[in-house]
């Protein structure tokens, strides 16, 4: 197969691949350390990786990588309950962590091995050695495609967190096909400071760069400030979500240097959730560029972007990316032939970039794919005529039946996000006995002394989207449950 990273034997030796903070590694750097992780870790099977936002995490993950085993990423802010369960159920060999990073107790019977970033390994001149089970048998086929890459656990809205289990060749599907449409080169250099155990800020934010031959700069913990220090010094692309771009719009008015940061950058992504379009326009007008917004999910990793060279619309994820197969489908699994920018429909997709399996699941797994092999994502979205795809939210949480109408809450959160006296805004269906659902608008006030009216709301989103798609009910919050993604929990909203 095709090395995941063939820069680290091809690119510059000097060339910086890796900085955080004031540390950096260049490729040769990389190379050696990441090869002495590989000798330490082949035929391990799975092993973990204490995933902080760290240069150490990223050595250890490329090391893996390298020696044909498979990572599985650990939230640092796991629960112990949380955590066992993912132990428990990807079993791994052992723990990479960075020397004096302190592990919970759930990973105390584990073997420890501390990655050291200065280490001189074996340079991976041949990325695909032989694999040695732990049966003591090699597959008949070491390193190749399908062969395990990542195992990284689901949030667990469901249930227990289900490992969804990455083949090396989904990464190198989705990381190719975001080169493709976004122009993606080793000139590149991506600043961000994004979680490295999820597939955003990890494969990402992380493997794309090094798989170009570029340049991350990883700033640790997001900040105005770290974002427009690096875009100000020669870095070309900025990876975000929402909160992110959030406090981005929020800070620009009075601020020069980001504004000329950002008007400097080559590409601007938002992902993991819907940018609301308010945050989108902010930006522009202060700025004179378009955040480009991209579409995936753990078990496809990514699905559609908004092209480098094509239209950045706000409210959409753009187009199936190269490769991938995309269909809206009705409840019943009857594909939606309608481009109309109305019609709502499940995503399914089907592609390379998709995972094999959720580990020890195969019931779940089963449950998740169709017949002729589409992946059932949950995600309600409808076409532009241009073939633009835009999600109007979850099946589970975010389509509301109401009246006879299906509605999705993103286009009515959207809505409110521009009223003046709406600092943030979620929007959730319940049981009603006329309409079948309610909408109900759940608001932080700009003004918690002054909270704008459930009339004035319904007016607000009737006069923009449809008078069927105004909130009924108003409820009012200080402020909306988020996870470690900046994603609202609405699970949470409905039963708090």
């Amino acid at each position: 197969m095709s090395s995941l990273f063939p820069a680290l034997t091809h690119a510059p030796g000097d060339r910086v691949a890796l900085r955080f903070g004031e540390r950096t590694l260049t490729y040769a750097e990389l190379a050696a350390a990441a090869g002495a992780v590989g000798e330490r870790v082949r035929g391990a099977g799975r092993v973990a990786v204490w995933a902080a936002p760290e240069l150490e995490t990223a050595v250890a993950v490329v090391g893996t990588l390298l020696a044909g085993t498979a990572a599985v990423p650990l939230n640092p802010k796991s629960g112990a309950k949380e955590l066992a369960h993912i132990l428990t159920d990807s079993a791994p060999a052992l723990v990479l962590a960075a020397p004096g990073d302190t592990l919970p107790e759930a990973l105390a019977a584990l073997p420890r091995v501390d990655v050291d970033v200065r280490a001189a390994g074996t340079a991976p001149a041949n990325e695909d050695p032989p694999l040695i089970s732990s049966t003591g048998t090699a597959p008949a086929d070491p390193g190749a495609p399908e062969d395990p890459a990542l195992v990284v656990y689901t949030s667990g809205t469901t249930g227990p967190p289900k490992g969804a289990v990455l083949p090396r060749r989904a990464l190198a599907a989705t990381l190719d096909a975001l080169a493709d449409a976004w122009r993606w080169t080793g000139d590149d250099v991506l600043v961000h400071g994004l979680p490295l155990f999820h597939v955003h800020g990890l494969v990402l934010g992380i493997l794309g760069p090094l798989r170009r031959g570029g340049s991350v700069r990883h700033l640790g913990r997001f900040s105005t400030d770290g974002a427009a220090r690096e875009l100000n010094d020669g870095a070309t692309m900025l990876f975000g979500v929402p909160t992110m771009y959030h406090r981005i719009a929020e800070t620009l008015p009075g601020d020069p240097e980001l504004a000329k940061a950002l008007a400097g950058a080559r590409l601007l992504v938002s992902g993991s959730a819907a940018l609301p379009v308010h945050d989108h326009e902010r930006i522009a007008a202060a700025t004179g560029r378009r955040v480009i917004e991209r579409y995936g999910m753990t078990e496809t990793l990514m699905n559609t972007s908004v092209r480098a060279d094509g239209e950045p619309r706000a409210g959409t994820v753009g187009v199936p990316l190269p490769g991938v197969e995309l269909r809206l489908v009705e409840e019943d699994g009857t594909a939606i032939t309608a481009v109309d920018g109305e019609t709502v429909g499940e995503i399914q997709v089907r592609g390379p970039n998709l995972f094999t399996q959720y580990l020890n699941r195969p019931d779940a797994t089963a449950a998740a794919f169709t017949a002729d092999g589409f992946f059932r994502t949950g995600d309600m979205a409808v076409r532009d005529p241009d073939g633009y795809v835009r999600i109007v939210g979850r099946k589970a949480t975010d389509l509301i039946k109401s009246g006879g109408y299906k509605i999705g809450a993103g286009e009515i959160e959207n809505a409110l996000l521009e009223h003046p006296a709406v600092r943030e805004a979620a929007v959730t269906g319940e049981p009603d006995p006329d309409l079948g659902e309610r909408i109900v608008a759940w608001i932080v006030p700009a003004d918690p002394q002054e909270p704008p009216s459930l009339d004035e709301l319904a007016d607000h989103v009737a006069a923009r989207l449809a008078p069927h798609k105004r909130p009924r009910v108003a409820r009012y919050l200080d402020t909306l449950p988020r996870n470690d993604m900046g994603k609202i929990m609405k699970r949470a909203l409905a039963h708090g």
